[in-house]
């Protein structure tokens, strides 16, 4: 006989589980006995269990395995439900592990009692409750298929006395699913491609279901003589070796990838769940091919929606794409590209001693500086919008990030779980100030684990991007300020190297000397606070909600902040 906790160790690691991440507490006793005894599971200490499921996303998004993570009853299952939305959002393959209080005191308002099933009912698309042995390896199972098969979180509710009792049954073998292709149907593809014969300007806006069909999208663009967008989380997939590639769109993208969309006839989403209404063609035929048949029509009125892998419906289509097809249309989105995209490289310039560095130049820097096969694990905010535009994906390097659920704090758990999972790869968190110290107990994480993450911090002492959107909106900032303190200095307390950088003159080598460290890291770049970070387009709501901050900054005596705007990179 062997006990749940054991027959739920043993499973994992057969299935592959090498790691788990989050933070012990008394319910979770018997799991941890069990992994000691077996010992093919490293339990991956963090500070905050929300740092680990963000760090079990990454590493499932960069391995494209199963990950866990797991949390203490109550409070520790509370603290996992942040982590846990992102990778849900992200469609990762994520297990849970919530351990419970004492099954007899469930209902009896216990010491630490929350409801489980209720609290991870949102983020996760299997939770279930442990009470018995003979249903553990069911439930395990079902959960570690569901999770596999379908790119999502799976829980598993066990009370800490029921993952002590024993099953005397024989332990079942897990077999994971086979992965599943999705082909159109033919009438599907003849519908689809007689559309786009018949139509003149067709855009192709990409994300992060194309990965795996970059070759096969780009053949369809040439067919097509249509320009390529692509969605934050399309970055990596669709933005390197691509000749019909014209930026990103939304707020943090360029002005070439809106007017390509703004401007067709015909739009054909691949992959994407891109979720901004405004940014989508007003009056063009939508075509939209996408494996998860409840993302089809979401955001925007379909002519055509295709469940369908991207890659099996853009091997189907080309070969039914008319020869012949104007060029004019992807000419003239190709040459918006150019002139975007040197607008945006004129911007990232050093700045005169004494003057904090522009977060273009920074992020210019780091591009140049960082590996070939670098993984990049991104804050939301501006380090987001500077990493859209400034860092370049290759096919070799990986951009993760909180693109869907947007939370805080998530660039440096996530750089923990990548680092975890290739120890020989460089790992780069673009934090923000805000987001590193949400979580700034994880940097201990780093050195208790000896994982050499490098976390890059803009240090602009302000909620960025928070501070953009009240000023757009017409008001003065209030309560984005931070009070920072050096951050490398922190840093070398706890352990880890750092090194602070005033100047832009430093910058390249400071970087060089942190990267090339063979621990973990921090570079605390002290950056210019007032730098707007310009949408692709600017409406009137943003004209006058800029004119109305403008109004009120020199009526309450801050009309200083004008001037440094006006000197900022906006108008260079």
């Amino acid at each position: 006989m062997t006990s749940l906790a054991k027959l739920l160790v043993e499973t994992l690691a057969a299935a592959g589980v090498t790691r788990i991440w989050g933070v012990t507490g008394d319910s979770l006793n018997a799991v941890d006995g069990a992994l000691r005894e077996n010992g093919k599971i490293a339990f991956m200490h963090v500070r905050n269990e929300e740092a680990g499921a963000f760090a079990s996303g990454a590493e499932a998004a960069v391995t494209g395995k199963l990950a866990v993570c797991a949390g203490s009853c109550g409070p520790g299952n509370l603290h996992l439900i942040n982590g846990l939305y992102d990778c849900y959002r992200n469609r990762v393959p994520v297990l849970a592990i919530a351990s419970h209080i004492p099954s007899t005191e469930i209902g009896l308002g216990f010491f630490q009692e929350t409801h489980p099933t209720k609290l991870f009912e949102e983020c996760s698309d299997f939770c279930e409750l442990v009470t018995t042995p003979k249903q553990m390896p069911g439930v395990l199972h079902r959960a570690l298929r569901t999770a596999i098969g379908q790119n999502t979180v799976s829980v598993i509710v066990i009370p800490g006395d029921v993952s002590l009792q024993e099953f005397d049954g024989n332990t079942p073998v897990f077999v994971p699913p086979s992965p599943v292709r999705r082909v159109p149907v033919d009438a599907d593809i003849a519908a689809a491609a007689d559309l786009l014969n018949g139509s003149r300007n067709v855009t192709i806006l990409a994300g992060a279901g194309t990965a795996g069909a970059h070759d096969e999208v780009v053949a369809l663009a040439d067919a097509l003589k249509a320009p390529i967008v692509h969605a934050f989380r399309g970055k990596e997939v669709m933005e390197w070796d691509n000749p019909f590639d014209v930026g990103m769109t939304g707020l943090i993208g360029f002005s070439s990838g809106y007017q390509a969309m703004k401007d067709c006839d015909t739009l054909l989403m691949l992959g994407t769940d891109f979720p901004y209404r405004n940014f989508y063609p007003e009056g063009a035929k939508v075509i939209q091919v996408d494996r998860e048949p409840g993302a089809l029509g979401k955001r925007v009125a379909l002519t055509m929606g295709i469940e369908a892998d991207v890659v099996e419906f853009a091997r189907m289509i080309t070969p039914k794409i008319n020869d012949g097809r104007p060029h004019e249309f992807l000419e003239k989105a190709r040459k918006h590209y150019a002139n975007a995209r040197r607008d945006l490289d004129d911007l990232a310039t050093p700045t005169k001693p004494g003057k904090p560095m522009h977060p273009q130049y920074v992020y210019s820097v780091v591009n140049e500086v960082a590996a070939e096969d670098a993984i990049f694990t991104v804050d939301v905010g501006t380090p987001a919008i500077w990493s859209a535009r400034y860092l370049k994906t290759n096919g070799k390097r990986r951009l993760i990030g909180s693109f869907n659920h947007g939370s805080m704090a998530n660039a440096m758990p996530q750089a923990l779980g990548a680092q975890a999972a290739f120890p020989d790869r460089q790992v780069l968190s673009m934090s923000g100030d805000g987001g590193v110290a949400m979580l700034f107990g994880e940097l201990l994480t780093a050195v208790q684990l000896n994982l050499p993450v490098k976390i890059v911090v803009l240090n602009n002492g302000t909620l960025g991007f928070v501070e953009l959107e009240q000023k757009a909106a017409g008001y003065l900032p209030e309560n984005v300020g931070l009070q920072n303190p050096d951050f490398a200095k922190v840093a070398e307390a706890i352990g880890l190297k750092g090194i602070r950088v005033e100047a832009a003159s430093d910058l390249r080598g400071a970087l060089q000397d942190a990267f090339a460290h063979d621990g973990p890291a921090l570079i605390d770049v002290v950056s210019n606070r007032q730098e707007l970070a310009m949408p692709p387009t600017i409406k009137a709501k943003e004209g006058i909600g800029f004119s109305l901050y403008g109004m009120r900054a020199i009526l309450n005596g801050r009309g200083n902040e004008i001037v440094e705007l006006a000197t900022s990179n906006l108008f260079r």
